[in-house]
């Protein structure tokens, strides 16, 4: 006599030993991660041990801006360029939630629909994403509209963050090999 036998257990022993023998590569939780502040732990940090400050400005809608969390801000080497070179913030340009920044507090305006701070970094100009760069006092270097892949990103990082803002134009500085 014959016996049928299910092979679902086997199967499923068979799964279980594979996903544990051999992980998942595209795994993304065991990836490096940029250290994300607020407003006010930058401006902390900056006290102590001075850095450049890059700031996502972003929406919840924008998608754009999620586009940037999973490509750009993921890239190992922008990764690893940010959390060595700077301080970087994620701000929430339609927040609510008041940010004290340099004595002044911030609030959500309602005329321009966002945060006082997202329009004073934008300089009004409400565009997202837009990726802000400060100096080591916390002064403004440059606010960037738009989406930004790694290499741009990486580009400009390092435009700043090697201080060659200081002696090139940024033309000048596209045209090194």
């Amino acid at each position: 006599m014959i016996r049928k036998v299910s092979l679902l257990p086997l199967l499923i022993l068979l799964f279980l030993l594979t996903a544990f023998t051999f992980p998942d590569k595209g795994d993304k939780s065991r990836s490096p991660k940029i250290n994300w502040l607020t407003m006010e732990e930058a401006e902390a940090k900056i006290k102590k041990q001075p850095r450049k400050v890059i700031i996502d400005v972003y929406t919840d809608w924008c998608g754009w801006c999620k586009k940037m969390d999973k490509s750009t801000f993921t890239d190992p080497a922008v990764v690893d360029y940010i959390n060595k070179h700077y301080y970087a913030v994620k701000l929430d340009a339609e927040g609510k939630a008041p940010i004290t920044v340099g004595g002044k507090t911030y609030t959500y305006n309602q005329q321009y629909r966002s945060h006082e701070l997202a329009v004073a970094l934008l300089q009004g100009q409400m565009s997202y994403p837009t990726t802000v760069y400060l100096d080591e006092q916390f002064n403004m270097l440059t606010p960037v509209p738009g989406y930004l892949d790694a290499p741009t990103l990486t580009k400009i990082l390092t435009y700043f963050g090697g201080n060659h803002h200081k002696s090139m134009t940024w033309q000048e500085f596209g045209k090194r090999k």
